[in-house]
């Protein structure tokens, strides 16, 4: 088995980020969320990746360089961001075995072995979440044996409560890429994009059984409010507490907060939903709900629903932030 992970888009949604860090590698909870894929990945035995990149290529590269040397990369550069259907097209002469599809938006736990022992009269799994505010998603609609019908993008009616969530698994790469041809040759929906979707429905009125499959965790991380609540999730389900290099003086750090190795917090209180990453100093500062990148310093700050990007400096600021790696704000100073 093969995977194939798009990973080209510029990430509008998380801007200004985004502009310096490639989507995928924007950290939450400490890891970059590419990170907490390739490690379900390779669990699951799966090593042999195709990368589908565009923007901010070279930095995606070097990082599974450096941070994943046992993986077998493949890589294909989407020049037009034409849609998804356009992306998996771009990976297909990798594919030539069984595939899981993963887009990098989204941070998940669901039971990758299911595509070992998936019924042989089954062309593969989509994984899916119910939920309540269905039309805010691409929508399953299954018939009586789980399988899917069709998708319908953000219906405005419950024709079904189950969310794609951008996980799959095709045994029939084959009739996929038929699929994605197809859709590629009727041309763009009237976003202009070619959708992966359309290629599924095409393998279903061909035929094929693609089965649905629940996934225990769903979360975002397109937008700095997904971020910041994919965060809070991480920290509380276990990644957590105050790593033993980190100096923590005069400070009442929550049971819910992440200090790392090397940070330096000082007069401090550190509430619920905080990650302070490895050699950033917080002085003197209120944090709730927030993100300090590594090495960046904070002082005199009470900072909510905030991400302070790696290196930046932020002093005597009161209210929310989202700034990029090596910004400077200093609300309190002469010049600010």
């Amino acid at each position: 088995m093969k995977a194939v992970i798009p990973l080209a888009g510029k990430g509008t949604r998380l801007r200004p980020h985004t502009h310096l860090i490639p989507k995928p590698l924007v950290r939450v909870a400490g890891k970059p969320v590419l990170d907490y894929i390739l490690d379900d990945l390779l669990e699951a035995g799966i090593g042999e990746i195709v990368f589908v990149v565009g923007h901010l290529e070279g930095s995606i590269r070097a990082h599974i360089a450096e941070r994943y040397p046992q993986v077998i990369p493949r890589y294909v550069v989407q020049e037009v961001q034409d849609g998804t259907a356009g992306a998996i097209g771009l990976a297909e002469p990798w594919a030539d075995d069984e595939l899981l599809i993963v887009f990098a938006d989204t941070l998940f736990e669901a039971d990758l072995g299911l595509a070992r022992t998936l019924d042989p009269g089954r062309a593969g799994v989509i994984w899916a979440r119910e939920v309540d505010d269905y039309e805010r998603y691409g929508v399953i609609v299954t018939d009586p044996s789980g399988d899917m019908r069709r998708i319908v993008e953000k219906p405005r009616e419950p024709v079904s409560r189950l969310a794609n969530i951008g996980l799959y698994f095709i045994r029939d790469h084959e009739l996929l890429f038929e699929g994605i041809r197809h859709t590629l040759a009727a041309g763009p929906a009237p976003s202009g994009e070619f959708y992966l979707t359309d290629a599924f429905q095409y393998m279903v009125d061909a035929g094929a059984r693609i089965a649905t499959a629940p996934v225990g965790t769903w979360l975002d991380a397109g937008n700095v409010g997904a971020v910041l609540e994919a965060n809070r999730h991480l920290v509380a389900a276990g990644r957590g507490g105050v790593a033993k290099t980190a100096r923590v003086e005069g400070s009442a750090v929550s049971a819910l907060a992440r200090i790392e190795d090397g940070a330096c917090v000082t007069g401090c209180r550190i509430g619920d939903n905080v990650t302070v990453e490895a050699g950033a100093r917080v002085i003197d500062s209120v944090l709730t709900d927030t993100i300090v990148g590594s090495g960046a310093t904070v002082a005199g700050c009470r900072l909510r629903r905030s991400i302070v990007g790696s290196g930046a400096v932020v002093r005597d600021f009161d209210g929310s932030l989202s700034i990029v790696d090596h910004s400077e704000v200093c609300a309190g100073c002469p010049d600010g």
